[in-house]
């Protein structure tokens, strides 16, 4: 659930994203202004003919449902599309997509029973019959497995669906299988490549097949930009919703701490954790998140955002939301790592300036280097705690109950667990000790100290803002099972921190590759944010589809 962790998430020891910024200053203002503007290369692509030919292609949540109440659709017709999408593009040809781990032996079964009572009824709400994928550390309790990547928690089945999973069954949502992610959501290794696991391979870019989707929602985020579903549900401790969804040229909102139940998902961080929606447009994310929000007792927090939750986020949406708006800049930390990045989000500010909105530049958040090691403690402290109670409630069957126990499966299976990189994180998480620990509290404490009120709270104060903009991150890298991810910058780190929300929205393309740009937020400010980045979206139409090219050309 970590970026490099995203929170999918967090940023390995040695690795923190923050600790490269401005690694590529040596690019010239001139190659920056290039590629910032340029078009994608019109490079071979392995998918490109199927995905040509894909009738919903690019279909919103709002077409999907016209089709189906026009009776130009059906659940069943648009689940077996989806599904032979899946087949044609994601584990085909040289280099795969490997964005969806498994599919639901039961979705047909699901949508024709959908159709049924859709005829005989009426339909449930916008995702009734709507094909969903989800990640694969959320629990399912059905024929699919619930695993993190991991083969440990293979026949591992869980007693019950998540919470977001009865959530999204309720709505009707056809649940048509799990997606691929970054093992354990990239909290296992100091030095792993974001998109692999054990039990699903290598996820790849279908903007571009070698360069990765990024954080540990890779799969979810693969996979939508790919048009392999409707629309999908990720995960994020710092980063591993944003940071796939700006890769993948996508929208993705990371909630504030308690507005999503995280019961049934395979934890990292009590404090961070939380699931979002990952979609192609701003309205697609709101009615995903009307359906996922909602307070839960299996989650305790979720009672912090009683009240908070609105069951139809689409009445925020305002083409003219901008206006007015005051929009803090946080240059510092933020800007400066990577030009042609920064030329992009450039001209999204003046996109935001053209509607209305007050530019409030530069912003300083001066204690975000303060986070680093206490935020990494936090998370090694909530990881064992939550994992091993996670794998508590598994059941007489399951392989693993301890952290131990899955770092000495990993050994014993060296082979297919371990053949690109270890288990640093596990075996750093496995020394600590209980959260009444006087470490663990330190850490915690100062992490809400420099993130909220010495933080985001208090320069949004200052300056009466509605949001902060930013660079989600830099164009996707290179995979590389050699050396690991190689991470410029990114922004996702205060409201993961705080437990705040974020929302990232496509701003561009450098060479062909996606960048998004960020909207953070108050505590609870979700209408807000989505008012925001619906304007932005609907005033620049960034978003286009991906061409499945092999490569990116460097030199044309």
């Amino acid at each position: 659930m970590t970026k490099k962790s995203a929170a999918s998430d967090v940023n390995p020891p040695g690795l923190s994203r923050r600790t490269l910024l401005g690694a590529a200053a040596a690019v010239t203002g001139a190659l920056a202004a290039r590629d910032a503007h340029a078009e994608a290369p019109p490079a071979a692509s392995p998918g490109a003919a199927v995905a040509g030919a894909f009738a919903l292609e690019e279909a919103t949540v709002a077409e999907l449902r016209a089709g189906l109440e026009s009776g130009k659709h059906t659940a069943r017709g648009l689940t077996e599309a989806y599904l032979a999408r899946i087949r044609a593009l994601d584990r085909t040809g040289e280099l795969p997509l490997c964005s969806v781990i498994e599919t639901n032996p039961d979705a047909l079964a699901m949508a024709d029973a959908l159709d049924a009572e859709r005829k005989a009824k009426g339909a449930r709400g916008p995702l009734h019959g709507l094909p969903v994928l989800i990640k694969d550390n959320i629990a399912t309790a059905d024929r699919m497995q619930t695993t993190a990547g991991s083969l440990a928690l293979v026949g591992a089945l869980p007693p019950r669906d998540a919470f977001i999973v009865e959530r999204l069954r309720a709505a009707g949502a056809v649940l048509l299988g799990k997606t691929n992610l970054s093992e354990w959501a990239n909290f296992r290794s100091t030095h792993s490549t974001s998109g692999w696991s054990a039990r699903g391979g290598l996820c790849r870019n279908p903007y571009a097949l070698d360069r990765t989707p990024s954080g540990s929602s890779s799969g979810s985020g693969a996979a939508t930009a790919a048009n392999l579903c409707a629309v999908s549900v990720g995960t994020e401790t710092d980063g591993s919703i944003v940071s796939p969804a700006s890769a993948c040229s996508l929208v993705g909102l990371k909630p504030t701490v308690g507005l999503v139940s995280r019961a049934g998902i395979i934890p990292i961080s009590a404090t961070q954790d939380t699931a979002g929606p990952m979609t192609r447009t701003v309205a697609d994310a709101a009615v995903l998140l009307g359906v996922l929000a909602g307070e839960d007792p299996r989650d305790a927090v979720t009672a912090t955002g009683r009240g908070r939750a609105h069951a139809d986020y689409t009445k925020f949406l305002d083409p003219k939301g901008l206006a007015g708006a005051r929009i803090g800049v946080p240059r510092e930390r933020f800007f400066g790592y990577h030009p042609a990045t920064d030329a992009l989000v450039e001209r999204a500010l003046e996109v935001m300036k053209a509607q209305g909105a007050v530019l409030v530049d530069p912003v300083s958040l001066p204690n975000i280097d303060k986070l680093d090691g206490p935020e990494l403690e936090v998370m090694l402290y909530e990881f064992k705690a939550g994992l091993e109670a996670y794998l508590a409630q598994l059941g007489e069957g399951a392989p693993a109950r301890t952290i131990a126990d899955l770092i000495a499966f990993n050994e014993q299976h060296r082979e297919r667990e371990l053949p690109h990189f270890g288990q640093e994180i596990l075996l750093q998480a496995q020394k600590k000790g209980p959260l009444t620990d006087a470490t663990y509290r330190k850490a915690l404490a100062t992490c809400r100290r420099f993130s909220r009120g010495e933080g985001l709270d208090a320069v949004m104060n200052k300056h009466k803002l509605d949001a902060l903009v930013a660079p989600t991150q830099a164009p996707p890298g290179l995979i590389d099972l050699v050396l690991g991810d190689h991470w410029l910058g990114s922004s996702s780190t205060p409201a993961a921190v705080s437990g705040y929300p974020t929302l990232t929205v496509p701003a561009g393309y450098v060479r062909g590759l996606p960048v998004g740009v960020s909207f953070i937020g108050r505590a609870w400010s979700e209408p807000v944010l989505l008012k925001l980045a619906y304007a932005y979206e609907q005033a620049s139409h960034a978003r286009r589809k991906p061409g499945f090219a092999r490569s990116v050309d460097l030199y044309s």
